[in-house]
């Protein structure tokens, strides 16, 4: 079964769901691929939300730091209120959807990631993905949600990003492509249209990527390591046609060596 999984950042969920063009780029996906799977963030608003309780919200490498107060509001905002505002935004534009996270079927187990980030976890496979497969075969688009739990059932914050890497390995997707606020990654002051695993390790060592782009960009090593290799950051979804034909917009993650995508 050939997959396209799509990200969305926090910061793009409205602009997918308030225009034609998220249902534009869905159409366009299902003449080539068998099956969409969607992960969807959530860090905009969960700051906002945060900041209305009092919350204050800290970052580490691009990860939030999650305190007991902050995992309720992750998993309230992320996993409620905003999976809730995909799938109803796709059934009435008569896309089959189901929400979903990474607690459902046993998924993923999160193992905690760094004492100094709290209830912070990275997704380790826990079941077989079997359902799933099943889903988008009887025509489903599932919209997850990146909220994980440990194995004492302690609700973990996993990074979306890291999420789709964990998501798109256990599904063998053949494409994954990251809808985020910015026009692609950016190295030496210039955005990049095409970037090698070894430019990404030494701009995140320069400093050049930095913030929320690091987890993007590890997960963008660790897919083309698993073998996935059709890798796309951007935020382009007004011309999405012409950012499969010409090449030319957002930036394509490729392996050590620069090859055609």
């Amino acid at each position: 079964m050939k997959l396209a999984l799509i990200k969305l950042s926090g910061k793009t969920i409205d602009t997918f769901t308030t225009s034609d063009n998220g249902l534009n780029i869905l159409n366009r996906l299902k003449t080539e691929y068998d099956g969409i799977v969607i992960v969807h963030g959530g860090g905009k608003l969960i700051t906002e939300w945060s900041e209305k309780l009092g919350h204050v919200s800290t970052f580490h490498e691009g990860q939030r730091v999650t305190c007991a107060n902050t995992i309720e509001v992750v998993s309230s905002v992320q996993g409620g209120l905003l999976n809730n505002k995909m799938t109803s935004y796709l059934f009435t534009h008569n896309i089959k959807t189901i929400g979903l996270n990474g607690i459902d079927g046993g998924l993923f187990k999160a193992e905690q990631l760094d004492e100094k980030l709290g209830y912070v976890g990275k997704p380790v496979q826990a079941s077989q993905v079997d359902w799933i497969l099943d889903l988008i075969d009887k025509g489903f688009v599932p919209v997850f949600s990146s909220i994980c739990a440990d194995e004492t059932g302690q609700l973990m914050n996993v990074n979306a990003d890291v999420f789709s890497s964990a998501l798109a390995i256990a599904l063998n997707a053949q494409t994954v492509l990251f809808f985020s606020d910015v026009d692609g990654v950016q190295l030496n002051n210039k955005y990049q249209n095409l970037l090698t695993t070894k430019e990404i390790k030494s701009g995140i060592t320069s400093g050049e990527i930095s913030g929320g782009m690091i987890p993007k960009m590890k997960s963008c090593m660790e897919l083309i390591d698993k073998g996935i290799s059709k890798l796309w950051i951007g935020n382009d979804f007004n011309d999405f046609n012409e950012v499969l034909k010409n090449k030319k917009r957002g930036t394509w993650i490729v392996g050590e060596k620069r090859i055609a995508v």
